[in-house]
C-alpha cells in the first residue's frame, strides 16, 4: 500500500516491508515465506506489517508489480522514432543492466512464472501483452522499411529477454562454469550481446 499521501515514516516503512518481502521470498519462495519472516525482516511487528498490506499475497502481488514496472520500462523507453539497431541495442544494454542490478528480483519474477504465473496472470494478459504488441508494430515497421532484417518482432523480443535474463536468472550456473579467472560475466556478456544483435539485425 503506497501513496503520494503517505507519510515519511510510512514511506520508510512500507520500503522496508518491500525489500524485506523481496529477500524473504527470494529464500523460501512463496508458500514457504510466513508474514512472520517478512515483519521480523522489515523490523517491524507484525499487527504494523497488516496496517500496511492485509495478507502475503498482497505484498507478493504489489511487489511483483513493482518489478514489472521496472522490467518494462527499457521496453517502453524504445523510441518509434529513433535509429532502429541503436534503439534495439540500447533495450538490451538496459535489460542486461537489470540483471546485474536486480538478479533477485528477476529470480522472483522468473519462479512466479514457472508456476503459471497465478499471481500476476491478468497484468501479463493485459498490459504486458499489449505493452509487447506495440512494439511488434515498431519492430514491423521498421523491417518494412528495410532499416533491419525481417525478423519475427515478437520472438525477436523474447530472445532479449531470454538472453539478458539469464545472467540473473541462472547466476551461480553462469559464474561456476566461466571460473574464478572470470568474476564479473557481464562485461564480457554485454560485447557479446551488442555482436549478437547488431548482425541478427544487419540487413
Amino acid at each position: 500500500m503506497t501513496s503520494p499521501r503517505q507519510t515519511r515514516i510510512q514511506r520508510r516503512n512500507s520500503e522496508a516491508i518491500f525489500e524485506a518481502a523481496l529477500e524473504v521470498f527470494s529464500a523460501h519462495g512463496f508458500r514457504g515465506a510466513t508474514l512472520d519472516q517478512i515483519a521480523e525482516a522489515a523490523g517491524l511487528s507484525k499487527p504494523n506489517l497488516l496496517y500496511y498490506f492485509p495478507s502475503k499475497e498482497a505484498i507478493h502481488v504489489a511487489l511483483l508489480s513493482r518489478l514489472l514496472e521496472t522490467w518494462l520500462d527499457p521496453l517502453k523507453a524504445m523510441n518509434p522514432a529513433g535509429d532502429p539497431v541503436a534503439e534495439i541495442l540500447g533495450y538490451v544494454r538496459r535489460k542486461l543492466e537489470l540483471s546485474r542490478d536486480f538478479p533477485r528480483e528477476s529470480r522472483l519474477f522468473a519462479n512466479e512464472i514457472l508456476q503459471g504465473a497465478p499471481r500476476m496472470r491478468a497484468v501479463i494478459e493485459t498490459d504486458l501483452k499489449d505493452l509487447v504488441a506495440d512494439k511488434a508494430a515498431v519492430l514491423t515497421r521498421w523491417m518494412d522499411e528495410g532499416r533491419i532484417a525481417r525478423l519475427h518482432p515478437v520472438h525477436l523480443i523474447f530472445s532479449i529477454w531470454a538472453m539478458t535474463q539469464h545472467y540473473a536468472d541462472f547466476e551461480m550456473q553462469v559464474r561456476t562454469v566461466l571460473g574464478e579467472g572470470e568474476p564479473d560475466p557481464f562485461p564480457e556478456a554485454g560485447l557479446y550481446l551488442e555482436t549478437l544483435f547488431r548482425r541478427l539485425l544487419a540487413v
